[in-house]
């Protein structure tokens, strides 16, 4: 992220060099990293106070802020320049407008603050909270600049998503061949299966996913956010970033979100009609589906399968994986690239009143344009149809959905091929699908070939 500050710290100024000193955070790694004395440094606060007869209520203040960073280069990439800077700013007291807060002292004139107020951005730094407008105060100045750049907002999620996590006691008998193949930790970039012993855990991470990373950082600013606590979501970064190219402080935990069990925007410093959300839970993100790129779960270990009540074997058990190619990591990415093009050159207009939200929805809507759909026996009779989630994605990709079967109709969707719909698809030569069909062409973003998702009895191919 680049807060970039296009003049001096004045004192009509909300925080140019708090802006400063977040970009610096955002850009050169976790938040973690800064000592205490590094701390005061950046916001040494000198006072110069004027007794006089009158009393005088206006006090000077003086701030130095030293080695601001700034990452801008000429292509527009984020890389670390040290710029030593001493600048003397002055601000009325009475007037200042508390931007932000580090540990209840107000970061410009350093004055305690009795009630916290804003939103906790904890993840950049410990203690540190910024307030309403100059939350939007940054999400308006750095947006601009991403857009000058033809970048957007990529949020992802960890666990089931980008990688699989398990305990090490909850490894299976079939799974104890894994212990014996796991890689070095002293060449991360080249491994994906990590033992992380003094976590007692041990981590896969998903096929494609550093070429996912690196192709994605080209056309995005990524964040992660996890449900999992911040030591954890601290050691995958590492796993996943090694060199610290993508997320730098960039790293949200459940620790520093806003609502217990949810997920939010409102900790991410970006505008949300430049965000994509990848996430394999929907329900996390409540308000904001409309940013949710859903994802297929990567169940690589057999506590992931138990966890969600899957009947079945893991990959580690099957000794499999999934594709590098075909795989849910290298699917989203080409339907990534396809909403970047069209958002940034395909729409006419303002590039700033653009909505990446709406351009998902236009993408998704072409999956399954031109089918007509009827289900059979597929959601309960208590359920109003068109509120099913499968009828809901099935709308969402493009296709029509209707109750009755009419000549118009290409596809049966039925679990049971002895049904009366799913007798009149093999007789009228219409495709009779699984309702699998629909799911997985929702998560590979591609109508898939109607014969790998054959109903038990029934014939599928109208040809």
């Amino acid at each position: 992220m680049s807060l970039v500050t296009d003049s001096p710290v004045h004192s009509s100024s909300s925080g140019d060099d708090f802006a400063a000193y977040l970009d610096a955070e955002l850009e050169t790694g976790s938040s973690d990293s800064l000592g205490d004395e590094e701390v005061e440094a950046n916001n040494e606060l000198e006072e110069d106070v004027e007794d006089d007869d009158d009393h005088e209520s206006n006090r000077t203040k003086r701030l130095k802020v030293e080695k601001v960073q700034h990452v801008l280069d000429p292509q527009g990439s984020t890389s670390q320049v040290l710029m030593e800077k001493n600048i003397e700013v002055s601000v009325e007291q009475d007037i200042c407008t508390h931007p932000g807060s580090y540990k209840n002292l107000c970061m410009i004139c350093g004055k305690e603050l009795d009630v916290e107020s804003g939103v906790s951005v904890g993840y950049i730094q410990q203690g540190l909270r910024l307030g309403n407008d100059e939350i939007v105060r940054i999400r308006n100045t750095d947006m601009k600049n991403l857009l000058r750049h033809k970048k957007l907002y990529l949020v992802l999620d960890l666990d089931h998503t980008l990688l699989n996590s398990t305990h090490l006691m909850d490894l299976t008998l079939e799974e104890e061949y894994l212990k014996g193949q796991t890689d070095s930790f002293q060449d991360i970039p080249k491994g994906s299966l990590f033992r992380l012993d003094f976590m007692h855990m041990m981590t896969k991470l998903r096929p494609f996913v550093r070429t996912f990373l690196k192709e994605a950082s080209e056309m995005f600013d990524m964040y992660i956010y996890t449900m999992g606590d911040r030591p954890y979501a601290l050691e995958m970064a590492k796993l996943l970033d090694p060199r610290g190219e993508y997320f730098h402080a960039r790293v949200i935990s459940r620790d520093d979100g806003t609502q217990k069990h949810q997920k939010g925007l409102d900790v991410v410093l970006g505008e949300e009609s430049a965000v994509l959300i990848l996430d394999d839970t929907e329900n996390a993100w409540a308000k904001h589906r409309d940013n949710l790129i859903l994802m297929e779960r990567y169940h690589f270990f057999a506590s992931s399968c138990r966890q969600f009540g899957y009947n079945c074997k893991s990959l580690s058990q099957l000794k499999s994986d999934e594709s590098e190619t075909e795989g849910a990591l290298s699917s989203v990415l080409r339907a990534l690239r396809q909403i970047h093009h069209m958002f940034f050159d395909e729409l006419d207009g303002n590039l700033d009143n653009r909505d990446v939200r709406q351009v998902l929805k236009t993408v998704r809507k072409e999956v399954l344009k031109g089918c007509k759909i009827v289900f059979s026996h597929v959601f309960p009779t208590r359920i109003q149809a068109d509120s099913h989630p499968l009828w809901i994605m099935a709308e969402q990709l493009g296709a029509t959905c209707l109750r009755e079967v009419d000549p118009s109709v290409t596809h049966v969707v039925s679990m049971d091929a002895g049904t009366e719909k799913s007798r009149w698809a093999a007789k009228e030569k219409k495709f009779l699908v699984h309702p699998r069909w629909i799911e997985a062409t929702n998560y590979l973003w591609q109508k898939q070939p109607e014969e790998n998702f054959p109903v038990a009895g029934g014939a599928t191919d109208p040809q």
